[in-house]
């Protein structure tokens, strides 16, 4: 089964880091990451840049509307993903107890599947 690991991070977080501390930070997941590829559990990873650099899309009555970052109304920001390859549930929480992130964000699991379901 697949699971999506987010990392939900506060908003500013990384502007309080030193440059060290956020190369650190980065390093542990890197090393978190290749793991878990070694292990054959994840099929892949990505950092997400801040959410000032990003922009919302909604299309509405055939218009589409462009929402420029940062968004005030915003507390958290998704910081990246890891894409799981997990037998069970269970298996990909432990997962996300054993990534380093989870010290200083939240980690989101969720299996993938049909939005309908």
């Amino acid at each position: 089964m697949s699971f999506m690991m987010l990392i939900v991070e506060p908003i500013g977080q990384r502007a309080q880091r030193t440059p060290e501390e956020g190369h650190a930070a980065y390093d542990s997941m890197l090393q978190f990451a290749a793991d878990l590829k070694s292990r054959g559990l994840l099929q892949d990873a990505q950092s997400l840049k801040s959410e000032k650099e990003g922009v919302k899309l909604q299309v509405r009555d055939g218009r589409q509307r462009l929402l420029d970052g940062p968004y005030a109304e915003a507390k958290e920001m998704i910081g990246g993903f890891f894409l799981l390859n997990c037998d069970t549930r269970e298996q990909a929480i432990a997962i996300a107890a054993e990534c380093p992130a989870a010290q200083w964000c939240t980690v989101e699991i969720r299996e993938l599947g049909p939005c309908f379901a």
